[in-house]
């Protein structure tokens, strides 16, 4: 995926957000903290998670799918991909 080169920094920052949000979901079980509490930040987790996978399907489809610099086949490839990752993530 050349365009995560591209994007790295991007992409980085939000996986470090995503890491953020995670550590504190753990800090708050390890600590006890109450259900609305832990409930609340697997909202933010999965927010954040959502947000970066939102920016790579979205870079998957200018750089694979309607990229007109690419040929045909590998266009079509593209979006199969992305087909089959979008059904791994609604499973």
């Amino acid at each position: 995926m050349g365009h995560t080169i591209k994007e790295k920094t991007k992409l980085l920052n939000r996986v470090r957000r995503v890491l953020g949000q995670v550590e504190a979901l753990e800090r708050a079980v390890e600590e006890e903290k109450g259900c609305t509490e832990v409930l609340h930040l697997v909202v933010t987790a999965r927010g954040a998670m959502n947000s970066l996978m939102a920016e790579i399907i979205e870079d998957h489809i200018r750089m694979h799918v309607v990229d007109p610099d690419h040929e045909r086949g590998s266009r079509a490839r593209g979006a199969e991909e992305l087909i089959e990752i979008v059904q791994a993530y609604l499973k």
